[in-house]
């Protein structure tokens, strides 16, 4: 089973930035593409931001100039870095993982357990 850690969510004024980090561990075998998802209250989740395995990113238009996804395929962990928040990116935001064990060789989507982010003064 691939567990996903996430951590560096919080309080944050607006204007102000944020890194989230998402760690994949376990016996995996290869990573595809890996990504972040948001949700706020009474809201769907939303796809905010992906990489695939060669680092083509796609970003939804809302975060797009302010946000910016990577990877270090070495340490298997996907970032996000978030710049000038605004109120409107008050949500719970998840890493999702498509991912290979050696065990179970074909890609299967993980989740990491969901970091807060608040952005408020």
């Amino acid at each position: 089973q691939v567990q996903l850690v996430e951590s560096g969510g919080g309080l944050v004024q607006p204007g102000g930035s944020l890194r989230l980090s998402c760690a994949a561990s376990g016996s995996i075998l290869s990573i595809n593409t890996m990504a972040w998802y948001r949700q706020a209250p009474g809201k769907e989740r939303d796809l905010v931001a992906s990489i695939t395995s060669g680092g083509g990113t796609n970003y939804a238009d809302s975060v797009k100039g302010r946000f910016t996804i990577s990877r270090d395929n070495a340490k298997n962990t996907v970032y996000l870095q978030m710049n000038s928040l605004q109120s409107e990116d008050t949500a719970v935001y998840y890493c999702k993982v498509d991912a290979a064990e050696y065990k179970r060789p074909w890609f299967m989507s993980y989740w990491g357990q969901g970091a807060q982010v608040t952005v408020s003064s």
